[in-house]
C-alpha cells in the first residue's frame, strides 16, 4: 500500500523569503511524504537572493523557486491541497482565494527578514532566524500522526504549532 503524500502551500504577501524557505525545508524533510508549494497574494516576481543563500547555507536545494500567485492554486487543473499555512501577518489577514478540496489551515507568523535593516550580517542572521523558526514548526507538524487526527483536533494541533 502507497503511502499518501500530503501537499501544502505556504503562503505570504510576496513569496520572496519566507514561504521560499518553508516550501524548501517541507519538501526536504518531509522525504516525499508531503509535496510544498508557496505562493504569494502580491509576489514580488523574483525570489530574495538571501532566500536562496540560505537554503544553500543549511544544504538544502535552491534551484527552480519562482515568486508566484495563490491564484495558480485555485486554479483548474492544480494540486489539491491538505494544508495551507501563512507565514507572514499581511497575508493571514487577507482575503484568500477558494481553495478546492478544504485543506486545514493555520497561521504560523515569522517575522519577516526581508525587512531586516542593517549589516548583510544581520540580514543573513535574520533570515538563518526565520529558517530555524519554520524549520522547528515542521519538525513539530512532521511529528504528527495525520491519518489518526480528526480535522478539528489536527486544526487546533497546527495552530498550536504556530504560537511556539
Amino acid at each position: 500500500m502507497t503511502e499518501k503524500t500530503y501537499k501544502a502551500l505556504f503562503i505570504c504577501t510576496g513569496n520572496s523569503a519566507r514561504s521560499i524557505l518553508a516550501e524548501g525545508l517541507l519538501n526536504e524533510l518531509g522525504k516525499g511524504r508531503f509535496k510544498a508549494f508557496s505562493a504569494g497574494s502580491q509576489p514580488k516576481g523574483e525570489v530574495h537572493p538571501l532566500a536562496l543563500a540560505t537554503l544553500e547555507r543549511l544544504h538544502l536545494p535552491a534551484d527552480d523557486y519562482r515568486s508566484k500567485s495563490w491564484d495558480e492554486f485555485a486554479a483548474p487543473g492544480a494540486p489539491l491541497l491538505d494544508f495551507i499555512f501563512t507565514v507572514c501577518d499581511n497575508a493571514a489577514g487577507e482575503s484568500c482565494p477558494f481553495w478546492p478540496g478544504q485543506p486545514v489551515s493555520a497561521h504560523w507568523g515569522v517575522p519577516d527578514p526581508a525587512a531586516v535593516a542593517g549589516s548583510e550580517e544581520q540580514k543573513r542572521k535574520a533570515f538563518l532566524d526565520a529558517a530555524v523558526t519554520l524549520r522547528r514548526r515542521i519538525e513539530l507538524f512532521l511529528s504528527l500522526p495525520l491519518a489518526r487526527l480528526d480535522v478539528m483536533s489536527l486544526q487546533q494541533q497546527l495552530r498550536d504549532i504556530g504560537r511556539q
